[in-house]
């Protein structure tokens, strides 16, 4: 059980990280609060919800089963977390964009990003994640380099 007055934000925001790496679906949403908004730079995507945000990161794994982030540095002030992520994975599932479907291309990524947590009684209640889409796009041949 996380408490305001023992949580580490800068633990549960690496948490969040690794239970999407596992698909550990249940650990994932232990980490947020259940009116989360989270905001996806790179695809305009903004959803406001725990169950909505869950749904969108499944959807991420299901294009990329094998996606794992690695928090490459964490800064923490107060209820607020910085991590700078990179992610890595293949892409063999269907990746959803706003144009469209991108089909599986059997490509690996490797791409950057950050990720502001604002936290609320020790879970994230605000996601603001800065993903290098265009590599993302170019790495899995969707856009040239």
């Amino acid at each position: 059980m996380l408490t305001t007055q023992s949580t580490d934000v800068a633990a549960v925001a690496a948490e969040l990280v690794a239970a999407f790496g596992a698909g550990d679906w249940q650990r994932f949403r232990a980490t947020l609060d259940p009116a989360v908004v989270y905001e996806e730079t790179g695809t305009h995507r903004r959803v406001e919800g725990a169950d909505e945000y869950v749904r969108l990161s499944e959807g991420w794994k299901k294009a990329f089963p094998d996606a794992r982030g690695t928090v490459r540095a964490a800064v923490s002030s107060g209820q607020t977390v910085v991590e700078e992520v990179v992610w890595e994975g293949t892409h063999t599932g269907p990746l959803a964009g706003p144009s469209g479907t991108v089909p599986p291309s059997g490509k690996r990524i490797r791409v950057l990003g950050t990720m502001w947590f604002t936290f609320t009684g020790g879970r994230a209640r605000e996601i603001r994640h800065h993903l290098d889409l265009i590599t993302l796009l170019q790495q899995i041949g969707a856009l040239p380099d």
